[in-house]
């Protein structure tokens, strides 16, 4: 229908709540769009949406995480924007990511930044009288110190990660690992990258690292930990930004809880940086509605009071510039979103690299399929270095690329 702008939206905190009242505001603002809001699950955007696009179907608007891969659907906003200008001054940092090689499309902006990193329950490390590792504690330090935890204080698990290449791949980098090879495709699986796939199924064959996230899902599924750490199940979990939003509201004072910043490999210390781009689909039969929506969500005060609200960690130049003051009373999410504003400097150049690299979700899911059935103890490691290698080698070679 004219004037109708459809938006495709998953949450993990109360960002669609945020985003629903912001358009209510855009709406009685401009009488003749009419947005309408799709609150799905992350599965949905992850495992259906990439089948409308290659239907040339979809909704108007997504907030996605595979943003190079998919890019080649994404509408160029640069003709249709009030002020292209604007877009590439505040956003231009990761434009890249969301648009194809070698064009300089505007597709939409990050909604935020993310970093991944560590989460410790502080109040089960206070009670075994357990020192939490410090900054520059390797992954060893924090799975010893995890499992002492544990067995102290009768928890399931010392450690998760959660089921995701990407989750993976900051451990990987911080081992001296590099997935791009020298003509920019896919390397086979280097030892950097051997080396911590090979702790982390030992850690979770000896039960110090969570089995749950890794083995109950099929295929490249998704499964976060975080319902395990918001439970006091949970001593240590690596994850990300975005969970602090959830922890706070679903964690309150049940327990103190500090962010810690990427455990160190023998290479460096790095996390991997990411994010959810909301961009604009090729596919609408709205394209003026769609840049005056995006327009919208993009203004400076909006990006500013969605990201106070949401306690993310904006990609606006501009706000960044001018500070945040994250709306929440809770001295534990404050530092921990400081902690990873912290943490964006000890970032590597390979981790800032990949999430523009076109191959970067493919290597991602054959690390997720493989890992998680060697971790299941249906392929050796052997086995699934080779699968690995044989699943992105295939996919290379169906691309025509």
């Amino acid at each position: 229908m004219a004037g109708d702008v459809r938006i495709m939206w998953y949450s993990d905190g109360v960002e669609g709540d945020v985003l629903k009242d912001l358009l209510g505001r855009f709406m009685k603002e401009n009488p003749g769009i009419n947005v309408i809001l799709d609150n799905v699950s992350y599965s949905v955007v992850r495992e259906q949406l990439p089948v409308q696009l290659e239907a040339g179907d979809g909704p108007d608007i997504a907030r996605v995480t595979n943003l190079k891969a998919l890019s080649k659907h994404w509408l160029d906003l640069r003709p249709l924007v009030a002020d292209a200008a604007y877009w590439d001054k505040n956003f231009g940092g990761q434009a890249d990511w969301m648009r194809p090689d070698g064009s300089n499309q505007i597709s939409g902006f990050m909604t935020q930044i993310t970093l991944t990193g560590g989460f410790a329950n502080k109040t089960l490390f206070d009670q075994a009288g357990v020192t939490i590792p410090a900054k520059d504690a390797t992954w060893d330090d924090w799975a010893k110190a995890a499992k002492q935890v544990a067995e102290s204080q009768k928890v399931p698990f010392a450690m998760a990660l959660d089921r995701s290449g990407h989750r993976l791949t900051g451990p990987n980098l911080s081992y001296g690992s590099n997935y791009i090879g020298a003509d920019g495709k896919p390397a086979p699986l280097d030892d950097g990258a051997k080396n911590f796939i090979t702790k982390f199924v030992g850690w979770v064959a000896d039960g110090t690292m969570s089995k749950d996230v890794w083995v109950s899902a099929a295929g490249s599924t998704y499964r976060a930990g975080a319902d395990d750490f918001i439970n006091g199940q949970l001593v240590y979990y690596y994850s990300g930004s975005w969970q602090v939003p959830n922890f706070s509201t679903k964690i309150g004072s049940n327990f103190d809880w500090v962010a810690t910043g990427s455990p160190c490999g023998s290479a460096n210390c790095t996390g991997m940086p990411g994010g959810a781009g909301l961009v604009a689909i090729k596919y609408t039969k709205n394209p003026n509605e769609v840049a005056k929506v995006m327009d919208y969500l993009a203004r400076e005060d909006i990006v500013k009071e969605f990201s106070e609200r949401t306690l993310f960690l904006p990609a606006h130049k501009g706000v960044i510039e001018k500070g945040l003051d994250f709306k929440t009373d809770d001295e534990q999410a404050k530092a921990a979103l400081n902690t990873f504003v912290t943490s964006t400097s000890s970032l590597s150049d390979l981790a800032q690299k990949l999430p523009g690299w076109y191959w970067s979700d493919t290597f991602y899911g054959a690390l997720v399929t493989r890992v998680s059935q060697a971790a299941a103890g249906e392929l050796t490691l052997e086995e699934a270095f080779s699968r690995i290698d044989a699943d992105i080698a295939a996919k290379v070679k169906d691309s025509g690329l």
